[in-house]
């Protein structure tokens, strides 16, 4: 038996990085978790995370919470290495004994990471789109074949070019979009929404910048940007089509005309096993290993949480055919165009990644702080475009040289949006 591949995981308290530990848990032949990285926000989870892999090192974002964690692990027999604030994360990542290196951090965060794993020859399963959104370019020179997509609509692509990024008969991008809470809505009637509202997603359960970007739409406009850059076609050969039940992920289009569509269920864990494995699966659904997925997400374990990525969500198992074929959803198989006068985040986006070179670390910049403003309760959901849109115009858009002309960009335009924030009345 081959030895298990052994992984670091970025982000491992969020979403994505649960759901690739509940992987890790029910198929502990195939995955080895040598490191592990979280941001501040759960120190308590991490913990958790570190007494059931026990990983080589483990990172934590914020400083202050290290030695917490390190009179914590006291106790074990073995604590891992424990390194601390963002060269922390970067150092973990480009460790030796990791063979991929799984980007999960939500955000410009994962920048640095993604950059310093590529650089250090790993393989890299990307998550973290906002990496490829702000210096895509660098980051595509870089990686050299090494890097493999996780989100659904790549994965979709990825796998229908038989687990590459560049095919010569590649002419054509249909990338999916659910819709969010909103599909459907007026302007006027997302005047006064909520967060708690913009946060219920029809489809996938993931955390709350995703959430709100997917009901803006301006994660989709991410997604336009990374498919460019991953797969090199330009902005006018990549659509979004709205297809609210979420069984086609993705489409890629042929120069003959053909058409191939990655169907599946809501479950992150299909494509982060796909960027772990490809050009080959692995066997996950023979002799009752899917209902393994199942068992250890039912389990509730820290930390070990499957589904489509949110606690106490793991979802049918994955061998439940019925609960996502077409068969059993009349009508499923529709798609519209989207709505851009009401979801401008979108257009935005496309702009952006026409404009190119910081335009689109102005776009990120400016949308995470939009987004915050909005979660606190100190911006509307209309106003989040507003902001970001405003920001775009008052900043001067630069060639992009560096990660670090990129995170400059970024954290220029987080300034000038939160000074716009209160001056948005929508």
């Amino acid at each position: 038996m081959p030895s298990p591949l052994t992984i670091a995981v970025l982000g491992s308290t969020g979403s994505v990085g649960r759901s690739t530990l509940s992987l890790a848990a029910a198929f502990p032949e195939k995955i080895k978790v040598v490191a592990l990285a979280a941001r501040g926000g759960d120190p308590a989870l991490l913990e958790s995370q570190i007494r059931r892999f026990r990983p080589e090192a483990a990172a934590l974002s914020d400083p202050g919470a290290l030695e917490t964690l390190r009179r914590n692990l006291a106790g074990l027999k073995r604590p891992p290495e424990l390194l601390a604030g963002e060269e922390g994360v970067v150092r973990l990542a480009s460790r030796a004994d990791a063979e991929v290196v799984v980007s999960a951090v939500v955000g410009a965060a994962g920048l640095r990471p993604t950059w310093a794993a590529l650089k250090a020859g790993r393989r890299v399963a990307l998550a973290n789109k906002e990496s490829l959104v702000l210096a895509g370019e660098i980051l595509m020179k870089l990686a050299a074949g090494r890097l493999a997509p996780v989100d659904s609509e790549h994965s979709a692509i990825f796998q229908a070019l038989g687990g590459r990024l560049d095919h010569p008969d590649l002419c054509r991008i249909i990338l999916t979009a659910s819709g969010g809470p909103f599909l459907g809505r007026t302007r006027g009637e997302l005047r006064h929404v909520a967060p708690a509202e913009a946060l219920r997603h029809p489809v996938w359960a993931m955390g709350p910048k995703i959430s709100i970007d997917s009901a803006t739409m301006m994660n989709k406009g991410l997604e336009v940007i990374e498919a460019s850059r991953l797969f090199g076609l330009g902005y006018d050969r990549i659509e979004v089509v709205v297809h609210p039940a979420g069984l086609v992920h993705s489409l890629a289009g042929f120069k003959d005309g053909s058409l191939l569509a990655q169907l599946g269920p809501a479950d992150m864990r299909l494509a982060i096993a796909y960027a772990l494995s490809h050009p080959r699966r692995w066997r996950l659904l023979a002799a009752g290993e899917g209902d393994r997925l199942a068992a250890v997400a039912a389990r509730g374990r820290p930390g070990d949480e499957g589904g489509g990525g949110g606690p106490g969500a793991p979802g049918p198992p994955v061998t439940d055919f019925s609960n996502f074929l077409p068969t059993a959803l009349p009508g499923s198989l529709t798609f519209r165009p989207p709505d851009e006068e009401t979801f401008g985040c979108l257009r935005l986006a496309r702009e952006a990644g026409r404009t190119g070179g910081t335009a689109p670390a102005i776009l990120n910049g400016a949308n995470e702080t939009a987004v915050e403003a909005f979660l606190a309760g100190k911006l509307s959901f209309l106003g989040i475009a507003e902001v970001v849109e405003k920001t775009l115009d008052k900043m001067e858009v630069r060639e992009l040289g560096s990660v670090d002309d990129a995170l400059e960009a970024d954290a220029e335009a987080r300034r000038i949006a939160l000074g716009l924030v209160g001056g948005v009345k929508n």
